[in-house]
């Protein structure tokens, strides 16, 4: 009788424990799609202005130079943290935008270099 008793118990558990994975699966599932969705919604409205970032390069913790396209016009302007600042209007001719994936590989070259000096680095269990 304890036997049925504790195999019942147990197969609660494990029903419980696989309908909360289920539940969890779901949810997770839910957020992501919904995450895709309003980030697809958000880039066509980004798209379809007449206001296009064309580069960002960091220049220090909280300081940015942007190059913007507004219309048909290209700026250049500095993002702080609390202000942004008209450096100057750019030539969109002189602009030279790099297609080449080679930086990419590179760096995710470096990272693997890192990565496998750490594991080297690991003691031994």
């Amino acid at each position: 009788m304890t036997t049925n008793l504790i195999l019942t118990n147990s197969l609660e558990e494990i029903s419980e424990f696989v309908t909360l994975l289920v539940i969890f699966i779901i949810v997770i599932g839910i957020t992501y799609f919904s995450i895709r969705i309003v980030g697809n919604i958000q880039k066509e409205k980004l798209g379809r202005g007449n206001i296009q970032i064309l580069e960002t390069q960091k220049v220090s913790n909280t300081k940015y130079i942007q190059i913007v396209r507004i219309g048909k016009k290209c700026f250049a302007i500095a993002i702080c943290k609390d202000s942004i600042s008209y450096l100057c209007e750019v030539d969109e001719g002189d602009l030279q935008f790099n297609t080449d994936s080679s930086i990419s590989k590179s760096s995710a070259e470096s990272f693997k270099a890192i990565i496998d000096k750490f594991k080297k680095d690991k003691p031994e269990d």
